[in-house]
């Protein structure tokens, strides 16, 4: 039986408020020509330039590709990954959210070893070079891809959204600052402070979860019961965003080394085949998955639910598993998160998916992790139950 845990991290996190302003000296540290992999709305209120003018201060010459979009997918790998590979990139730099960050993950990596992003699926392709070093800079509070091993990208020539992990899709370095947050609309807010939450509370019932990561989770999930709805409803709070961005970054450091569950499992299929951003489709599952794995995991909701609700911690346990799931659904309705229907997925292609997306969602090998490992049927149950699911 094995006795021990591993942990990693990056290289070197830098966060709080002005982190950005490291970004040149990081990159030189690095490299000589950096590739700078974005998206459109980055480039419109400005992140994009402002980081090209740190770069140009420091002597970095940069190359951008601005074409991601919420679900990344292979093409986008090729294409970020052609620029690289014509410019010569040595240094690669991610701004925006986990999409433009998983899409640099998977270039850094394949700029270096070759290969398409689907061989290194299940570990099949076996990495000869160290990958380009890679800067994660995250605008949002919620996927803490700046934090992971981990890179999600769609395949877009069977519909099957892809995880794959490995120690190569660490980043070199992580700065996260709050202020690059701000501009952050609603919507997105909670959609990538629910999908922060989730990391939390996954990592923290994981079949793998450790000692460090139970830590990280625990702050994590406090951090977030306490600042996401005031984030929501009031953007320029610095000090919300602030708590927030912290929040994200530990709870991808504790779902990265301790792994996610059902609810990330179920979500991939819903992301790749209706095209819903993932934080949303994590949102769409996150209740009703942790009613279904109540009775496996007792005690560890009863520590969330008394995060959420201090003031009845003197409650049993059963009582206060309870509080923790009424509690993260008060704050799906509150965050104004949608069911499946209401997003508008047709029932009828929905009805006919579900028995494919509980397929590749086992498939995917997080519903292992679960506290309550599920059948496929039960699988197809959840979908169900998720479809109108009354928040």
């Amino acid at each position: 039986m094995k006795t021990f845990s591993t942990f990693h991290l990056p290289q070197n996190v830098i966060y709080g408020r002005d982190a950005l302003t490291q970004l040149g000296c990081q990159t030189r540290r690095l490299g000589k020509k950096a590739l700078l992999i974005s998206d459109r709305i980055m480039e419109q209120i400005g992140n994009v330039l402002l980081c090209r003018q740190y770069l140009e201060e420091a002597g970095i010459v940069s190359a951008c590709y601005l074409d991601v979009n919420s679900e990344p997918n292979d093409v986008h790998v090729s294409e970020a990954l052609a620029i690289c590979l014509e410019h010569q990139c040595d240094v690669i730099i991610a701004v925006g959210g986990g999409s433009c960050i998983d899409t640099a993950k998977a270039v850094s990596v394949i700029a270096a070893n070759g290969g398409d992003i689907g061989d290194y699926m299940g570990g099949e392709a076996l990495l000869s070079a160290a990958p380009i070093p890679l800067i994660a800079i995250p605008t949002t509070a919620g996927t803490g891809s700046e934090m992971t091993d981990v890179t999600v990208i769609i395949n877009t020539r069977n519909d099957v959204k892809m995880m794959v992990k490995h120690a190569a899709f660490l980043p070199s370095v992580a700065i996260v600052d709050p202020t690059l947050t701000v501009s952050t609309p609603p919507s997105i807010t909670a959609a990538t402070g629910i999908d922060a939450l989730c990391h939390a509370i996954e990592a923290y019932i994981s079949r793998k979860a450790q000692p460090m990561t139970d830590n990280l989770a625990l702050s994590a999930i406090e951090l977030i019961s306490r600042n996401l709805l005031k984030a929501y409803m009031e953007g320029s709070d610095l000090d919300a965003r602030e708590k927030m961005t912290l929040a994200s970054m530990q709870a991808g450091a504790a779902f990265s080394n301790a792994s996610v569950t059902l609810v990330h499992g179920m979500s991939r299929p819903i992301g790749a085949l209706f095209h819903v951003p993932h934080g949303i489709s994590n949102a769409m599952l996150l209740p009703a998955v942790l009613a279904f794995s109540k009775e496996f995991a007792l005690e560890k909701l009863a520590v969330i639910g008394r995060l959420f609700c201090p003031e009845q911690s003197q409650l049993s346990d059963q009582v206060m598993a309870d509080v923790a799931v009424q509690a993260v659904k008060r704050l799906c309705k509150d965050l104004q998160i949608p069911n499946l229907e209401n997003w508008g997925i047709d029932k009828g292609i929905f009805q006919e998916s579900v028995y494919k997306m509980a397929a590749d969602a086992l498939a995917s090998g997080s519903p292992r992790n679960n506290p309550r490992i599920p059948l496929i049927e039960e699988i197809i149950d959840l979908y169900h139950i998720c479809y109108d699911y009354k928040f």
